[in-house]
């Protein structure tokens, strides 16, 4: 397969780092004085970190500003993109590969920007990626193609040669429906799916060592 261009999400794609934000929403809400329903985590999981504000101040009546909230999920899981994020396994070296083949890379996440610049930084990362686009500097979460489509635009290659990289199965079906070819890697946190993100995906790996067989 002839790839010119990648575009790769964040969280549970390059970082190991989907744990925090299953609970990150828990912890904000319970810091101030909120009980988090049994369904939170599947109710917020695809949803922005601007859209999930949003969703507190709607569902769980929090008078904080969207913004507030925002700084306060943040303030709950930044020491850990600081100080305690781990790649998955085997995504350095398929970085270097692709960056030796001179494919153009850029992330495109849900997170926001100072988290995602943290997490790669502390793991060495960050130098193989020409941009950052985030969910909430583009106005639109992964249910949209708008991130993509952003991505796509700062990399300048064609639809047809640019690789998506995504573990959630709703970002999946997103860059299919918008016509890209789409690469599936392996999370703990998306093994419920794991069947179907398998069928959907053009490329389901379970790390990224096993990727250098399909490029």
């Amino acid at each position: 397969m002839r790839i010119k261009g990648a575009i790769f999400d964040l969280d549970g794609t390059l970082l190991d780092s989907m744990s925090v934000w299953e609970t990150a929403g828990a912890r904000y809400l319970k810091s101030i004085g909120k009980t988090p329903r049994p369904d939170l985590r599947d109710t917020i999981i695809s949803l922005s970190l601007m859209q999930a504000a949003d969703y507190f101040r709607r569902e769980y009546g929090v008078t904080e500003s969207v913004s507030e909230i925002m700084e306060g999920i943040d303030g709950a899981v930044e020491d850990f993109y600081r100080n305690e994020v781990r790649p998955k396994e085997g995504v350095i070296g398929f970085l270097e590969s692709l960056r030796s083949r001179r494919v153009k890379m850029c992330v495109a996440t849900a997170t926001n920007r100072h988290l995602v610049e943290a997490g790669l930084e502390r793991n060495g990362m960050l130098g193989y990626f020409g941009a950052i686009v985030t969910c909430t500097e583009v106005g639109a979460g992964k249910d949209s193609p708008d991130v993509f489509n952003a991505a796509l635009d700062f990399l300048g290659t064609k639809k047809e040669e640019t690789f998506i990289f995504e573990d959630a199965l709703y970002a999946i079906k997103t860059g299919k429906e918008a016509g890209f070819t789409v690469v599936a890697i392996s999370d703990e946190s998306a093994k419920k799916q794991r069947d179907e993100i398998a069928r959907l995906s053009d490329i389901f790996v379970s790390s990224f060592s096993a990727l250098e067989a399909f490029m």
